[in-house]
């Protein structure tokens, strides 16, 4: 086998210096250059070296220069067809024809009323191949007007709505414009170019009229190739497109063809190819929500998604879809699923977006009252941890108070007890005290009298247990005053924490 190859090779290039030899020897009979040019073309596509070869023996060049100058349609028509063969085999004899200067002839070839539709289409073809994966070429085919060209031939070359393939002129007009399609693909995308994409979004409103006066899948296929590559990844160009209708347009058609998917598997893939338009045009876009919503598209998707001939590829796309319909727009979204009343929800939930700052203000108010409402039950706290203090002190006191009276009434003598009282009496007077200590007395002992253990054993006059009774009444009546308080901030929180979580 290895023997084999080197001997293929040179055969090849024998064939290659043969036919070269034939184009140059031939040129007042264009039927022997076009066998020639074929027989090159074939030799070129089954080995991708052979167009290397061709080039180095000068046969690129040479054939180039045969498309221009050549008298016959049928040789620069084969001629271009080989170019194009060549180059899209091999990037170096792509990058080599590369020039303004080619796509100028192009031009012309296009431009020239004399030019049929089959030398047209080459030219288109050509086009494609020296574009495709060629930021060089995207720029040249711009810069040298060569757009312009493709551009008008897009406009113009069908001009009515109902086609008939079956026609042979009409189907080449559709062959021409088709390549077109393909050819603007090739321009905007792989490599994606921005200053491409702004320049096609000129075509968008014809495109639109083509899509709502044509259902046919000859006329879907190609436009939405076309507006999915010029919208892929281009937040402005997306904007403009919805702008002029587009996504009305596309939401439009599928929803024909969802409907008509029940009846027909091709309707069921043809929408398959729609939604993915529809996907690139909403993917980085979050204005398309109205648009979405109107048509029902998120149920629609869902029903064609539960079709069962449709495989697990354009299932993904139909599922991608869906992920991008619901990811930024879910809330109005999910409205398009209930049907009606869809105007005053989403006006309904406008209206809740600017009474936020209200709310809001509501929340601080509340906010401040309840820390308000804490500042004061720490002071309560303050003063009862002060009220506790004197008590206790107090408390001590009238214990020493009731353990002096309590030896003093056990003395052997009542005459002695009179005696040492009547001398506390004079002390206490004598230092201003004596009305004050018996008022202090009594109200302590009746005070702290279920408190102290000492007090079970003392027993108290009825004005004393009338005091006693009443004591109990005053702690619950604090105790209770207390209760409400911290229910009044315990409440005031639960409001603001219930306004915060269904804002």
């Amino acid at each position: 086998m290895e023997s084999e190859d080197p001997k293929k090779i040179q055969e090849m290039k024998t064939d290659l210096n043969l036919l070269l030899e034939c184009l140059k020897y031939q040129m007042d009979n264009p039927l022997s250059q076009k066998e020639a040019l074929v027989t090159i073309h074939s030799i070129c596509q089954q080995n991708s070296d052979a167009g290397v070869y061709f080039r180095e023996i000068g046969g690129l060049m040479f054939v180039k220069n045969l498309a221009r100058s050549s008298a016959h349609s049928m040789v620069k028509e084969a001629a271009l067809y080989t170019l194009g063969t060549v180059a899209e085999k091999n990037v170096y004899c792509q990058q080599t024809l590369c020039t303004s200067e080619l796509f100028e002839d192009l031009i012309w070839f296009l431009s020239n009323n004399d030019s049929n539709t089959n030398l047209k289409r080459m030219s288109v073809y050509v086009i494609l191949v020296l574009v495709s994966n060629n930021r060089t070429g995207q720029t040249l085919v711009r810069e040298t007007g060569c757009f312009k060209i493709l551009s008008e031939l897009f406009r113009a070359v069908l001009s009515k709505y109902e086609l008939n393939l079956s026609d042979k002129n009409v189907f080449q007009n559709y062959q021409l414009w088709s390549s077109v399609c393909g050819t603007l693909c090739v321009c905007v995308n792989n490599p994606q170019n921005d200053e491409n994409q702004r320049l096609c979004c000129s075509l968008f409103p014809h495109a639109n009229d083509w899509l709502k006066n044509c259902m046919l899948p000859e006329i879907i296929r190609p436009l939405c190739s076309f507006i999915g590559l010029t919208l892929a990844n281009n937040t402005h160009v997306q904007k403009y497109f919805i702008s002029v209708g587009g996504l009305d347009v596309l939401c439009q058609v599928l929803v024909q063809l969802e409907s008509d998917s029940h009846k027909t598997l091709s309707s069921a893939k043809l929408a398959v190819v729609v939604t993915k338009t529809v996907d690139a045009c909403i993917a980085d876009n979050s204005t398309f929500g109205e648009v979405l919503a109107k048509y029902h598209i998120v149920s629609k998707l869902l029903a064609l998604l539960l079709h069962k001939n449709l495989d697990s590829a354009e299932k993904f796309s139909i599922i991608l879809t869906l992920g991008h319909c619901t990811e930024t727009c879910a809330e109005k979204l999910s409205l398009s699923l209930r049907g009606e009343n869809e105007a005053e929800q989403l006006e309904d939930i406008n209206m809740k977006e600017k009474n936020i700052e209200e709310y809001w203000k509501k929340a601080k108010d509340i906010l401040h009252r309840i820390e308000q409402l804490e500042r004061e039950e720490n002071e309560e706290k303050t003063q009862r941890e002060k009220y506790k203090d004197n008590v206790s002190s107090m408390k001590i006191n009238v214990q020493n108070t009731l353990k002096h009276l309590h030896t003093d009434s056990i003395g052997p003598k009542a005459e002695d007890k009179d005696t040492s009282q009547s001398r506390k009496l004079q002390s206490y007077k004598s230092h201003g005290f004596m009305s004050k200590a018996y008022t202090k007395d009594n109200q302590t002992k009746t005070l702290f009298k279920s408190a102290n253990p000492v007090n079970a054993c003392y027993r108290e006059s009825g004005q004393s247990k009338t005091l006693y009774k009443a004591n109990p009444s005053c702690n619950q009546n604090l105790q209770k005053e207390t209760t409400e308080k911290k229910d009044s901030v315990s409440q005031s929180r639960s409001i603001y924490i219930m306004f915060r979580y269904n804002k």
